[in-house]
């Protein structure tokens, strides 16, 4: 009884310790090609993890940035109530006035793009219009002007003297002043606005509202009035620029404020909730650069995929002498499966620490916060670890189907 026992055959067991060691050993075996095939993994992880820290790093700056401009910045449209044909100008002479009696405004005022005869704008008092494109004029009041927070390479902007009596005076933008020719205001240089001359008395090199201004000439809203009449097509708006926290509450009490007996005569546009807009940015970020890492991570799964089915074959020897020796086809199969995992877990590692110093680098270049999720950081090399999972299926089934007898002729 204890001899037919003894002659009985142990059954083949793998251990996980000789797994790894097999794994790693088969590896090992080919550096340079495991490093290689490895890359693709390395690419999609880390961009993976860099695309998510970089939105969550830009999506923080949006508040800050949006509070000190947009979220600032209130638009009242001039609608004309039940009939706007009787009314081309709801907006009272005094709108500016009464726009900046209430608490939390910083300036505000009327505007609307004047509708020109056929002479247009010119920087000769003879000859064609300047340029090949239409110069648009736009009506403003000065605080409207004030409301766009101009900065001036020379001069000043117009006052509200200018608006009252209506001088012929324009305020325009560098890009325009270089069109027109206008290099200084020392020779009080002059634009035709309908073969009416209007003295430059200011060159704004940027506005932190409303930047069409700069390729316009902005006159006086008094002006406009007395030389072409209330605006014709495009209403009337009124922009004004308030403390950070007001701008809803001054939306609200703008209507009231301009004409309390008819208020329906406008629409009040409150700035957008930057919470929707941080949410809107970052999922376009988000699927935009995520479909990019999932290219990658595809194109590294081929590579482990396209090694892993090229080891077996070299191997083919190697296999069929382990399963002469007793080892099953399972067996053979983790083998393959874990030298793939293996290798997609070390390029998931690498490519994550490569995507968090990205983030890093990036965010001490422009200043900022970087805001890395932890999640993201822990989850990066299991998706390494799936990729060459997924990859190693397809070889590691091909190299338990091989025969021990033809393996051996290898």
């Amino acid at each position: 009884m204890r001899a037919r026992r003894a002659s009985q055959v142990e059954p083949s067991r793998l251990r996980l310790r000789d797994l790894c060691s097999e794994a790693l050993a088969g590896i090992l075996q080919r550096p340079a090609r495991s490093a290689l095939t490895a890359v693709g993994t390395v690419l999609g992880v880390g961009t993976f993890v860099a695309v998510l820290g970089l939105t969550a790093t830009a999506a923080a700056q949006i508040d800050s940035r949006f509070n000190l401009l947009t979220a600032t910045e209130v638009t009242v449209e001039d609608t004309g109530g039940a009939r706007p044909d009787l009314a081309p100008l709801s907006f009272p002479a005094d709108a500016d006035a009464r726009i900046q009696r209430l608490n939390g405004v910083e300036a505000g005022g009327v505007y609307w793009t004047v509708r020109l005869l056929d002479a247009g704008v010119r920087a000769a008092p003879v000859g064609g219009r300047s340029g090949d494109e239409e110069v648009p004029v736009v009506a403003a009041s000065a605080g409207a002007l004030a409301a766009t927070a101009p900065r001036l390479i020379q001069g000043r902007t117009f006052d509200a003297w200018h608006d009252t009596t209506g001088q012929q005076v324009a305020v325009i933008g560098s890009t325009l002043a270089g069109r027109l020719g206008f290099t200084t205001l020392d020779t009080q240089p002059a634009v035709f606005i309908d073969d009416r001359p209007f003295l430059v008395v200011g060159i704004m090199a940027d506005v932190q509202r409303k930047p069409d201004l700069l390729l316009s000439v902005t006159v006086p809203r008094g002006t406009a009035l007395k030389l072409w009449g209330e605006p014709t097509g495009d209403r009337a708006k009124m922009l004004i620029s308030t403390k950070i926290g007001a701008a809803q509450q001054i939306a609200a009490e703008a209507p009231l404020a301009l004409d309390p007996t008819h208020p329906e005569n406008y629409k009040a546009i409150p700035p957008q909730d930057p919470r929707s807009l941080r949410t809107t940015v970052g999922s376009d970020l988000n699927q935009l650069f995520l479909l990019l890492a999932a290219m990658c991570l595809v194109i590294g799964s081929i590579g482990i995929a396209n090694t892993t089915l090229i080891a077996v074959l070299e191997r083919t020897g190697e296999i069929g002498l382990r399963r002469a020796l007793g080892a099953k086809g399972r067996h053979i199969t983790l083998q393959f499966l874990a030298e793939s995992a293996t290798l997609g877990l070390l390029g998931g590692l690498v490519g994550t620490t490569i995507g968090v110093f990205s983030v890093l680098g990036v965010a001490l270049t422009r200043s900022w916060t970087p805001v890395i999720d932890p999640v993201t950081v822990a989850a990066a090399p299991l998706i390494g670890l799936v990729t060459g999972l997924l990859a190693g299926l397809y070889p590691a089934w091909r190299a338990a189907r091989i025969q021990p007898a033809e393996a051996l002729r290898h």
